[in-house]
């Protein structure tokens, strides 16, 4: 196993962010549970640094740290996070910055995150960082430990191990990802989507929001209104104390309930599908509250009917998945990650302001699909390969 140290001192944790401000590069990974709360309870912060540039070391120094210790504070990470100079490397970070969002308002500047930067170097969709310590790293990683319980202590050597290689495996895999990006020129493409990741926006959940999250098979208003009531409630209810919507009650029990519209307890009491977590008396009056919200909401949400597109729209949309193909072949990019099915549908139906036609993304495929969908080119195939015929 990796040699590391673990941190369990604000003092021990200050020390060696101040050693990672002298370099030029953090790899960073995180452990937690989400399984009994709403937000995420962070349990462990892995960190390894490069090797020293003498060459007296093959490998740069590696910590676990112990949020959980008393006493410990991550004021000495957030400050790190704040320094510009030093890169911060997480793989598949989205989660790891909701985290640190939450708890203290800041993302890690600047951000590289390996599975973005793989996707764009043509490693495939959402690829894990298992098959990039195999391909990159020339290693195998044992993750019989990737879903043990991180808050118990002490933690087993197997689970230290696991989590150690983490982040120190991340240390080539960035250096070859980084140098890859930059021989490409597509350092823009890159910044791009780490623009979502440090985006406020992608991790603030709005309870007047969580209706459009819920399946229904019907769309009258009325029953939109009580949805969206229930829905509502949910998230304030799982939000303020800190636990899963599924505590509170699921969508099942939520889309019966706005079909049977309980205005007593008596009502509520027959409910099939509301568990008993969600006839607990406060979250009872909750429910009749919002039902009746919902039957009395003078503006209840009118959710448009899924209209057939113009004739051709099929053919047209086909047309367009063949030119995906072909251009994510030529750019070495997975395919869904320039569009979606539904990038692809919108765009024959005759939508101009879906993500596909934005960014770098117009660069490597929207622009051409653009002038596919207004006939100014054509496909052609030859020699195996399909190529776009202008057209006059």
């Amino acid at each position: 196993m990796t040699e590391f140290t673990t941190l369990t001192t604000t003092e021990a944790l200050a020390q060696f962010c101040e050693q990672a401000k002298t370099q030029p590069y953090v790899t960073i990974d995180t452990e937690f549970l989400r399984e009994r709360t709403f937000y995420s309870r962070l349990c462990l912060i892995q960190m390894a640094l490069p090797p020293a540039s003498d060459g007296k070391s093959a490998d740069g120094p590696a910590v676990l740290v112990d949020p959980l210790s008393y006493g410990l504070s991550l004021a000495p990470l957030y400050d790190l996070f704040r320094h510009e100079a030093t890169v911060k490397v997480f793989h598949a970070a989205r989660q790891d910055l909701e985290i640190f969002f939450h708890d203290a308002g800041i993302f890690p500047t600047p951000l590289f995150d390996t599975q973005v930067a793989a996707m764009v170097c043509g490693f495939g969709e959402q690829v894990g960082y298992e098959t990039l310590v195999r391909k990159i790293a020339k290693d195998n990683l044992d993750k019989s430990s990737r879903f043990t319980d991180w808050s118990q202590r002490p933690l087993s050597k197997a689970q230290q191990s696991y989590a150690i290689a983490d982040v120190t495996h991340l240390r080539a895999i960035y250096e070859s990802l980084k140098s890859q990006i930059e021989k490409s020129g597509r350092e823009s493409w890159v910044a791009e989507e780490v623009a979502v990741l440090v985006d406020p926006e992608t991790y603030i959940t709005r309870p007047e929001d969580a209706w459009k999250r819920v399946r229904t098979r019907s769309n009258s208003p009325r029953f939109m209104a009580i949805i969206r009531k229930l829905a509502e409630f949910r998230e304030e209810y799982a939000q303020s104390r800190n636990v899963p919507r599924s505590r509170v009650f699921k969508d099942d029990a939520l889309v019966e309930l706005a079909s049977t519209k309980p205005k007593t307890e008596a009502e509520l009491g027959k409910s099939r599908l509301l568990l008993r977590e969600g006839r607990k008396p406060e979250i009872a009056q909750g429910i009749l509250a919002a039902v009746k919200a919902g039957l009395e909401d003078p503006d209840p949400p009118r959710v448009p009917k899924e209209q057939p597109g113009p004739p051709g729209n099929g053919a047209l949309g086909e047309l367009l998945r063949v030119l995906l193909k072909a251009k994510a072949e030529a750019a070495r990019v997975a395919p869904k990650l320039i569009a979606t099915t539904s990038d692809l549908d919108a765009i024959a139906q005759g939508a101009r302001d879906v993500p596909a036609l934005q960014g770098w993304r117009a660069e490597v495929f929207g622009r051409d699909a653009l002038r596919l969908a207004e006939g100014q080119i054509a496909l052609s195939a030859a020699g195996g390969a399909v190529q776009v015929v202008e057209l006059p």
